[in-house]
């Protein structure tokens, strides 16, 4: 053991002072012995220093002890696991309160982060799923893993026998949410991709190489009240389930299965530059210029009109029939305004929204040398509301002079006459239901969906026969409704934003197609039976807890 030479000196003095001190006894006696007086006064002395000689020696040692703790090294983790091991616990109920808090933050820091990364200023959180879907059909609609709610085959034609059972992966999604702020501003962008696109013919033979889509690809910025977004985003028109956001989760796109999600849904997915103003937190208003088609019915199996003879062959060009890509001229964009409400009724949330669509057709007649134009519209009126705690209602309404499209494509915008001007289509559609979460993994829901259109009959010029949509003798594709009712469910096995999540779940759904001209002999209408079989794994990930 070290020890300071100043404390070993003072140490070997305490000798000295012994030996100083019995000196003084057997000197000093010797001269007066009998002095019995003084004898005690030197007694009292010896007692004196020999007090002072203990606390001295008490001194030294408590200094000796404090010199070897500073020079002894500091303790080991283990002496320190041991030491805190063995402290007894705090009295006070505030520091175990904090003790407990700082513990349970060390266990968080410690968990892995939900997938995402940064670059430079910028979060990237992936979005999508994998998927693998099987449909069963008691009748072939051609268009596999997507429903052709249009061309439902009647019972007495050859698809109409024939059963498909189709497996498919084609509905995966990938894609990338884009979080940052800019100068206080929000900024988000959005991707999102399938694999249903265009493919070819042989796809399904060896590879089945489905084809890269895009659906939607945005942003947005937002600062205090106002919101802008440009790019390729759901309509404006496509029912919310609140406010007016773009993200598909606050739309409402049903739970279902099927690619080509429910008939009575009104939605596009186009271009588009749209305003929104949050008025309040709970009032919305927005206004958005989008992408327009001059529609003449052909999409998703529906029919297209039938033109007059002479004027088929100039104004096909100038009508989409569903497969006319980018070829049909436009003369403005359709324009579609919203507003949104989201009040607490009965501590129950409810959302209520007011939307419509303007659109305009052009048309040139070379055989006249005559323009033609019309103005077209509709309206429609969205709820959702939960009526009891977890039991969601919802109900979408439109109508339309001329919107057919926003139909999901079942029916026409408009037809031509006779002399090359065209005449607006009236449709109607609903989309109606019950969605129940009965419990945090079990999601419950069943819909009715319809969709209406009302014949527009035209007589052509050159033999005198009805053409247009729905006259009599017309193609049993152009249909006077489509309806479907649908139960289903989806059960959440485990997610986590940090590992994804895995699903499973099955959709039935009952369809029946009613064409507007029925022929003699032919039935009157056509009904379909289908089921459909999902398991998905989410991609891990979630956003910033600021831009959620």
């Amino acid at each position: 053991m070290r020890t300071d030479r100043r404390t070993n000196g003072r140490v070997r003095c305490i000798p000295l002072l012994l030996v100083a001190g019995v000196l003084v006894l057997v000197t000093e006696p010797a001269a007066a012995q009998g002095d019995r007086t003084e004898f005690d006064r030197l007694k009292a002395q010896v007692a004196a220093q020999q007090q002072q000689i203990d606390q001295l020696r008490r001194l030294l040692e408590a200094q000796a002890r404090r010199i070897e703790t500073l020079a002894a090294p500091p303790p080991s983790g283990l002496e320190q696991a041991t030491a805190k091991r063995d402290a007894p616990p705090p009295r006070s109920e505030n520091a175990k309160a904090e003790f407990a808090k700082a513990e349970d933050a060390k266990a968080e820091e410690e968990k892995p982060s939900p997938l995402r990364f940064r670059i430079g200023t910028v979060d990237i959180t992936p979005v999508g799923f994998m998927d693998f879907t099987g449909v069963i059909r008691d009748g072939n609609v051609g268009s596999g893993l997507s429903t052709n709610f249009g061309a439902i085959p009647f019972h007495d034609t050859v698809n109409g026998n024939l059963r498909e059972y189709q497996f498919s992966a084609q509905n995966s999604r990938l894609g990338a949410r884009f979080d940052t702020t800019v100068k206080q501003a929000k900024v988000l962008g959005y991707l999102e991709t399938d694999f249903l696109g265009i493919v070819p013919g042989n796809v399904a033979i060896t590879a089945n190489s489905d084809t890269l889509r895009l659906r939607l690809f945005w942003a947005d910025l937002r600062k205090g009240r106002f919101e802008l977004l440009g790019g390729q985003s759901w309509s404006l028109l496509t029912p919310n389930r609140k406010g007016l956001s773009p993200l598909p989760g606050d739309l409402f796109l049903t739970q279902v299965l099927d690619p080509n999600l429910h008939v009575g849904l009104i939605w596009t997915r186009n271009p588009q530059l749209r305003f929104t103003y949050h008025a309040r937190e709970n009032v919305h208003l927005g206004l958005s210029i989008e992408a327009s088609e001059q529609y003449a019915g052909g999409s998703s199996g529906s029919g297209t009109i039938t033109l007059p003879a002479d004027l088929a062959p100039s104004y096909g060009p100038q009508l989409n029939t569903g497969s006319s890509n980018f070829a049909a001229p436009n003369p403005h964009q359709d324009v579609v305004a919203k507003i949104a409400f989201d009040p607490m009724v009965g501590n129950r949330p409810l959302h209520v929204e007011v939307g419509g669509v303007l659109t305009r057709f052009a048309f040139f007649n070379p055989l006249v040398n005559q323009h033609y134009d019309a103005v077209g519209g509709g309206g429609s009126v969205n709820l959702n509301f939960e009526v009891v705690k977890n039991l969601r209602l919802v109900a979408n309404t439109f109508y339309s002079d001329g919107a057919g499209r926003y139909v999901f494509g079942l029916g026409p915008d408009v037809i031509i006459q006779g002399d090359g001007s065209p005449s607006l289509v009236h449709s109607a559609s609903t989309l109606d239901g019950l969605e129940y979460q009965a419990t945090p993994k079990l999601a419950l829901y069943g819909y009715y969906g319809g969709a209406w259109f009302q014949k527009n009959v035209a007589i052509d010029p050159a033999d005198g026969k009805e053409v247009g949509f729905g006259y009599t003798g017309s193609p049993s594709n152009q249909n006077r409704s489509v309806q479907q009712w649908t139960l289903g469910f989806s059960h959440t096995v485990w997610r986590d934003a940090r590992y994804g999540g895995l699903q499973w779940g099955a959709q039935y759904s009952y369809l029946v197609r009613e064409p507007g001209y029925v022929a003699p002999g032919q039935p009157g209408s056509a009904h379909l039976n289908m089921m459909l079989f999902n398991l998905r794994y989410l991609l891990p990930g979630a956003p910033p807890a600021a831009q959620k």
